[in-house]
């Protein structure tokens, strides 16, 4: 088989299996659903690692795979670019989504919608390949918007559940806000470069690099404006502050979705973007310091958030939030080798914790809230040591994969001279303590401490069946999941612990990422981090004694001496600071202030136009005006319209003797 049929059979596989469970679920019943969609995803991985081998031995592709429209000298195009950037997306995302579908079938096989949901999972992994694979702007807007529109459907998945309805719409709108700038980013180099094609647009950009935007009224720098344009499209996919408010309530669909959405892959289409328009970006600074501060902020304020969080899953939810940030550090220190490996290394662990929460959700009969769980340890072993892995992978802990990302951006920053890097150290630095006091908060409650199940419990619940008490019933105890669930755990457990080790040398220094990924002179931060770098292992020993290792561990120790020894203390922390509590509860009050700003506002100017423009204007003033005065003419007219002979004789006569006055004058 040639490479160019396994290009097409990538994406095309699962959209087969989409397709397949979606149209004929009904036919199929459920197990060979099952089957055919995880057959199909597992074909597209086999065939991603091909495609791996291949470019490995230096082999790449670029080009169209058919015109899909053409206006006047622009031709829209279907196209793909293998390289060594692509297919490690590729893998990335096939292999998670792999887990995730087998995962499914264990968490989801109580759920009348079964079916459906192979069908959608499958269609967002096609879409996102489809977004990964992308050689020009116009595919790769087709793939954001798929993977928004199924996230959507995802969200919602329960529909007849009035908060995942509410959550669904939150994650849609906030989308399209990002969208539209990334659609104006996208507009702005068609009118300026004339294509869509990346190769052609990042060999021509050095022409413009001082530019101004033809944009009324401001004059900025054109790539400047093009790249802010394009990261607003990645701000809102990538859940970066102030667009971050929908990936929390996204939580209301089911487990796998938040797995596959927030761990592996629509999350990361963002940070994937940014490193590919690299070319791009390293023309204009303005754009790179823009892109760290955002990053930075939400880096380090998500973080607080995920400290008071009971509900297991929001609580990943925000260090995903977190974690996200950090590549986005990375991509404006110009570090973009170093943010897509943290967005690999991150998309097993997190995936990973995502799944290990929905195993102790599906032991605990679908309660989540880490205040009624405790001492899960002895019950859930295979949970309780894949969660371990994930949570230490998460904090940076030396050997597993998330400490040599995590460290290498705090480093890629320290070396930044960009405006905002100074803010941006500090916020990675303190995000670190952050983390690993609440990611370890939640692994002492939930394994950990008295057992605290089988009381009367508060919380709400992750499924659609409303009508049933959740939680486990006083004297039930908790029991290990299925194979179907544990698999998956511990097949992502591995790479959470050895990938970071494998890959950090050909990724970051080894020149892996060969042309994928271009860098300017000016910004010497991978340069001066490879003169640092002695090997993987040399890097762990030394960072034992470094600021990041000793933040981490004093963040794990409080969590421990707050939750396990003295859980008064955080009771009294939170009396006495109760104000910076609520701050926090309300999530700094961005939720309300969208629901009173744009969505009371919306209501608002709508409700003025109704009442003006609908029922005075078009209804009062046009139409029934109109027809009132058609009314009165013709009540005049009607005047004349008497039926008496002698009237009509009257006016024939007037009309006769007008006639010849007239003749007479003229």
């Amino acid at each position: 088989m040639d490479m160019h049929t396994l290009y097409l059979i990538v994406p095309l596989a699962p959209l087969v299996g989409a397709i397949a469970a979606g149209l004929f679920g009904k036919l199929l019943g459920r197990t060979w659903s099952h089957r055919i969609t995880i057959a199909l995803v597992g074909v597209s991985f086999a065939a991603s690692v091909a495609i791996f081998q291949d470019v490995m031995a230096g082999n790449t592709f670029n080009g169209p795979v058919y015109t899909w429209l053409t206006s006047g000298d622009t031709s829209f195009q279907v196209g793909f670019l293998i390289d060594r950037l692509t297919v490690m997306m590729m893998l990335v995302v096939t292999f998670v989504s792999l887990m995730v579908h087998i995962y499914t079938i264990g968490y989801m096989e109580e759920d009348p919608g079964y079916q459906r949901f192979f069908s959608y999972i499958s269609l967002f992994t096609f879409s996102m390949l489809m977004l990964v694979m992308a050689n020009n702007f116009m595919q790769l807007f087709f793939g954001w918007e798929a993977v928004g529109l199924v996230s959507y459907l995802l969200i919602g998945f329960w529909y007849t559940k009035p908060t995942a309805i509410y959550a669904n719409l939150k994650a849609f709108l906030v989308n399209r806000v990002g969208d539209f700038g990334f659609l104006l980013g996208i507009g702005l180099v068609l009118m300026v470069f004339g294509t869509l094609d990346y190769a052609s647009v990042f060999a021509n950009a050095q022409n413009y690099a001082n530019d101004i935007a033809p944009i009324p009224g401001v004059s900025w720098n054109l790539l400047t404006a093009i790249c802010i344009l394009l990261f607003i499209g990645a701000m809102g996919k990538s859940a970066q502050f102030p667009l971050h408010v929908w990936l929390p309530d996204s939580m209301e669909g089911p487990t796998p979705i938040s797995a596959l959405i927030h761990a592996a892959t629509m999350v990361t289409a963002g940070i994937f973007m940014v490193a590919r328009m690299s070319p791009l970006f390293e023309l204009s600074d303005t754009a790179l310091s823009f892109v760290m501060i955002i990053g930075a902020i939400t880096a380090l304020f998500m973080g607080f958030l995920g400290i008071i969080q009971n509900d297991i899953k929001r609580v990943v939810a925000y260090s995903t939030l977190s974690q996200l940030g950090y590549m986005t550090v990375a991509l404006g220190a110009s570090a973009y080798s170093v943010a897509v490996f943290h967005l690999m290394t991150h998309a097993f662990f997190k995936a990973l914790l995502f799944l290990a929460a929905g195993s102790v959700i599906i032991a605990m009969h679908h309660d989540q809230d880490i205040r009624n769980m405790g001492g899960l340890k002895k019950y859930m072993p295979i949970t309780w040591i894949t969660s371990l892995i994930g949570s230490l992978a998460l904090i940076g802990t030396p050997f597993f994969s998330g400490f040599y990302s995590k460290d290498s951006i705090i480093e890629a920053v320290e070396y930044s001279h960009l405006f905002g890097s100074g803010f941006a150290y500090a916020a990675v630095l303190g995000g670190v303590f952050v983390t690993a006091f609440y990611s370890f908060r939640m692994y002492f409650l939930v394994f950990h401490g008295e057992e605290r199940f089988g009381k009367e419990a508060h919380g709400h619940d992750d499924h659609g069946h409303d009508e049933h008490h959740h939680g486990l019933a006083p004297g039930q105890k908790p029991h290990e999941t299925s194979w179907v669930v544990t698999v998956p755990l511990i097949l992502l457990a591995i790479p959470s612990v050895l990938i970071g080790y494998i890959a950090i040398e050909p990724m970051l220094y080894g020149g892996y990422f060969g042309d994928a990924i271009f860098i300017a002179e000016h910004h010497p931060a991978m340069h001066e981090m490879h003169e640092e770098f002695f090997g993987a292992f040399e890097m762990a020993l030394h960072s034992l004694t470094s600021e990041p290792f000793l933040i981490a561990l004093s963040g794990v120790a409080t969590a421990w001496f707050f939750y396990m020894k003295r859980p008064d203390i955080p009771a009294a922390i939170q009396k006495r600071f109760s104000f910076i509590y609520t701050l926090l509860d309300q999530k700094y009050y961005f939720d309300r202030f969208n629901d009173w700003f744009f969505a009371g506002g919306a209501r608002g100017a709508s409700r003025a136009l109704w009442k003006f423009g609908d029922v005075k204007l078009i209804d009062g003033f046009f139409v029934n005006g109109s027809a009132k005065m058609v009314g009165m003419f013709s009540g005049v007219l009607r005047g004349f319209q008497t039926g008496y002979v002698y009237h009509y004789a009257f006016w024939m006569i007037l009309g006769v003797s007008l006639l010849l006055t007239v003749r007479t004058w003229f």
